[in-house]
């Protein structure tokens, strides 16, 4: 049996403050009127010892044993039970056999569970309840009887009586130690059969292993004799490359031998390029001073065709007027044999010209209306000759344009085709220079634009020549409209003057001889 020696409280249920019991030897007890804190002593003892069920304790949770304030006084969040225990004989566990008193304190803070400690080295709840099941006590021993305990006990069945005897014998640290011991065989068989899972799983991989082994070996030999075949391969590479190596040296002296050759052969040429270079400026003022004297007589022979031009334009316009004056002459031979005839007539006329007096105004009014008319028209045509000469004028310009265009570049596409002919010449002497290559692309290239700059030019002067051509038809076509109307008007104004003059009335005398008048 176990002798408790002291009790101390802090913040345990009713005891807020560090309360200390001391139990001497023989029989303690505590009297009080009902309230005062006697269960609370009790169990006290039995929280110390190792109880966990809250119940048993009278809370809903193992927080309900700190203490909860009051009206007066604050709640702790702390509470801690301390119990002194006599070990002379020396009956706890080896592990804390060594002293004559042992400390047994449980530490509980709120919401942060319990702790233990005995003599100040922190313990398992375990460790403390097996302590006092050695010494035939704990926390549901029977030893410590509460409030219907007895009745309890009376009443109780033959296991619970079988576990009070046992208590009472002192063997029930035993039944623990089994229990525990029994706990642990359980582990320690189930551990045997997840050994025996994990030996089935390593039997597995192991023959996996020694498959894969089987595999690196067989992989080893052929790797092995891969690289053999590799070695013979590169052997033979080698071999063929030495001797390309021999081949590449021999095209090498070849090659700088050719270089050496063509390197004499592009300074033979750059020095010709240089002599050309120098000739160049002479030549250019020799095509400046030649552009020049075609200028001038590009300028001279429009000169010409002018001059030629005006020269046709007044020999036709002669000839014109020659033609006239014979029809003019025979016409008047033609009036003069009429006159002897128009004498005979005249007398008859003359009758019909007093008849016709009486319309005098109508006919002259109609003869005006036509002469209008026909002034109109002749001003409309002159209108449109005009036009027709401005563009007669304006092809012919284009055409002149387009003729010195085509002259020009027949002239530069015969200077290209020298130029041409030359490089080629040169070509054949020098043609592994890349600087003549050079020069002859861009001549051909030059070449192929004056042709085609030249085939354009060309296809101008055609449009041209056409539509000068159009424009001169347009101008015959209006100088003759222009030239019968003005004969027309010609012919009605003749016709109104010889009536406006037969019709005349002179005021000397009122009929005068009509051969005079005509």
């Amino acid at each position: 049996m176990v002798q408790f020696l002291k009790l101390r409280l802090s913040g345990f249920k009713s005891f807020v403050d560090p309360t200390e019991l001391l139990i001497e030897p023989g029989m303690t007890g505590v009297v009080g009127p009902n309230g005062c804190g006697k269960s609370n002593l009790v169990e006290a003892l039995r929280w110390v010892m190792g109880e966990t069920s809250a119940k048993r304790m009278r809370g809903a949770g193992m927080d309900d044993v700190i203490f909860g304030g009051t009206g007066a006084r604050p709640a702790r969040n702390l509470a801690e039970v301390t119990l002194t225990v006599d070990n002379a004989d020396r009956l706890a566990p080896a592990a804390f056999n060594d002293v004559d008193d042992l400390e047994i304190v449980r530490r509980i803070e709120r919401e942060r569970g319990s702790t233990y400690r005995i003599n100040g080295r922190e313990v398992r709840a375990r460790d403390v309840q097996l302590l006092f099941a050695d010494a035939a006590s704990g926390a549901q021993s029977p030893a410590i009887v509460g409030q219907g305990r007895i009745g309890a006990i009376i009443n109780a069945k033959p296991s619970e009586r079988r576990h009070l005897l046992e208590e009472a014998a002192g063997i029930s640290g035993l039944h623990s130690r089994r229990h525990e011991a029994e706990l642990r065989l359980r582990a320690a068989e189930t551990n045997l059969e997840r050994l025996d899972d994990v030996i089935g799983t390593l039997e597995t991989q192991l023959q996996g292993l020694k498959r894969q082994a089987r595999q690196a070996t067989r992989y080893r030999n052929i790797a092995d004799q891969l690289r053999r075949s590799e070695a013979l391969l590169f052997h033979v590479d080698a071999e063929a490359a030495n001797a390309r190596l021999a081949k590449a040296r021999q095209d090498h002296e070849q090659v700088k031998a050719k270089v050496a050759e063509l390197t004499e052969l592009a300074a033979t040429a750059s020095t010709r390029q240089s002599q050309a270079a120098a000739a160049l400026p002479e030549l250019r003022q020799k095509e400046a001073e030649a552009a020049a004297a075609l200028q001038r007589l590009l300028s001279a022979r429009d000169g010409l065709d002018r001059e030629t031009a005006e020269i046709e334009a007044a020999r036709k316009g002669a000839s014109e007027r020659l033609a006239q004056l014979d029809a003019d002459l025979a016409r008047s031979r033609a009036q003069g044999e009429d006159a002897v005839q128009a004498e005979a007539r005249l007398a008859e006329e003359r009758r019909g010209l007093e008849q016709a007096a009486a319309g005098e105004g109508e006919a002259r009014a109609e003869r005006q209306d036509l002469r209008d008319r026909e002034a109109a028209e002749v001003t409309r045509l002159e209108g449109e000759l005009g036009e027709a000469s401005q563009g007669v004028a304006e092809g012919e310009a284009q055409g002149r344009a387009v003729e010195r265009r085509v002259q020009e570049l027949g002239q530069r596409l015969a200077r290209l085709r020298e130029q041409l002919e030359r490089v080629g010449r040169e070509r054949a002497e020098a043609e592994a220079s890349s600087a003549f290559a050079g020069e002859v692309e861009a001549a051909e290239r030059a070449v192929a634009e004056a042709e085609q700059a030249l085939e354009a030019a060309r296809r101008e002067l055609e449009q041209a020549e056409a539509a000068t051509q159009a424009a001169r038809q347009a101008d015959s076509e209006a100088r003759e409209t222009l030239q019968e109307r003005e004969t027309a008007l010609n012919r009605l104004d003749a016709e109104i003057q010889a009536l406006a003059k037969l019709l005349e009335r002179p005021t000397g005398d009122l009929w005068p001889p009509l051969i005079d008048a005509v």
